[in-house]
């Protein structure tokens, strides 16, 4: 008698699908993993830690520092850093300290030296230019940098936003508009 085979004789069995949690219970064992680190390992090098804690003395910010330098890690990867070793942590906020005194002389030289850029003024006779200090743009260079210093360091610098520097851009402004600067 010839033999006939079908189809499902041919074909292997299959092992019954495990269920999930939302259909009942579960077939197989579920074992906690530990998650893997991704990403590069961080290497941190004393070098450029060096050289961080140099640029943010001259009032340089870290983002800025690790964007504009190559072969700098990122922000993060600096924090990361600073929470593994105090005494980097301890290096970095000296620096910024020395920095935030930086943006502070910054303001003053701000104050100190004209800007001149050129203003166009239309009328119905046409455009005319005229070349004069840029006093808005210098008040808000120095508008900027004190708020910053404020929220940075606020015990010491906190009260020079309403005191002593606008009072020396608002005697500027007065004596450009009078002629007399």
């Amino acid at each position: 008698m010839p033999e006939t085979i079908t189809k499902a004789a041919k074909q292997p069995a299959k092992a019954p699908k495990a269920k999930t949690q939302a259909q009942g219970s579960v077939t197989h064992k579920q074992t906690p993993q530990t998650p893997r680190k991704t990403g590069r390992p961080s290497k941190y090098d004393p070098e450029i830690a060096r050289i961080i804690c140099e640029q943010l003395s001259e009032g340089v910010p870290l983002r800025q520092i690790c964007r504009e330098n190559d072969g700098f890690p990122a922000w993060r990867t600096v924090y990361d850093w600073m929470g593994k070793d105090p005494a980097l942590s301890a290096s970095i906020a000296r620096a910024r300290d020395i920095g935030y005194d930086a943006l502070a002389e910054e303001c003053l030289l701000i104050a100190d030296t004209p800007q001149f850029g050129q203003k166009q003024v239309m009328s119905d006779e046409g455009a005319t230019t005229t070349i004069e200090d840029m006093l808005g743009h210098r008040k808000l260079q120095i508008e900027t940098r004190l708020k910053l210093l404020a929220k940075f360091h606020p015990t010491k610098y906190g009260d020079l936003t309403t005191t002593r520097l606008f009072d020396i851009i608002r005697n500027l402004e007065m004596k450009t508009r009078a002629g007399t600067a």
